[in-house]
């Protein structure tokens, strides 16, 4: 989708969600109701400055108005284009296919952990829940001080609320699913 487009569908989204109608949003923004129009159309690129004042008249991020969110082309995420993020230690890795977004309320991680190796992690937003599945080897994860034991293929989910524990204690490498669910 050209970036036109990706912004038209975007800003007439925000709006909607924010529940403006065409007129509100340009006082709002500060810009003209045609303009507005036009930009919804999709039959003129804004300008950088424009966009920033979309973005204020809307109280979001200007990045929220450039993300392509077609969901109805596929897309393929190739995990060595992803950003790894690691405990200090760089025992726990982490790599984010699906960060959450104002179109997805959700995130979905693949985790790694070395052997003989644990990440606690603080806790999360109050409206979560996080669900794991383990796809290769063995993992504890404590959660209010239960520790519980999941095999490949097994998957738990819990509060994240409060923090928890991931362990390897085994020889090789432990991987799985993460899924992070705001509500």
């Amino acid at each position: 989708m050209e970036i036109n487009q990706i912004i038209a569908h975007n800003v007439k989204f925000y709006r909607l969600k924010a529940g403006l109608n065409i007129s509100q949003l340009a006082e709002a923004a500060g810009i003209s109701k045609s303009m507005l129009s036009q930009i919804e159309g999709g039959t003129t690129n804004p300008t950088i400055n424009t966009i920033w004042k979309i973005c204020a008249g809307l109280n979001i991020p200007y990045t929220l108005l450039l993300e392509d969110s077609d969901l109805n082309k596929p897309t393929i995420i190739q995990k060595n284009k992803i950003l790894q993020q690691h405990s200090a230690d760089g025992h726990y890795r982490i790599f984010n296919y699906f960060p959450q977004s104002i179109h997805r309320r959700f995130e979905l991680f693949q985790m790694e952990l070395d052997p003989h190796s644990q990440y606690k992690s603080v806790g999360h937003s109050s409206n979560s829940e996080e669900y794991v599945m383990v796809i290769a080897g063995t993992l504890w994860i404590t959660v209010n001080n239960q520790k519980n034991l999941l095999k490949k293929d097994d998957t738990i989910f819990f509060n994240p609320t409060n923090p928890h524990t991931y362990s390897n204690e085994t020889n090789v490498i432990a991987k799985a699913v993460i899924i992070n669910n705001y509500y």
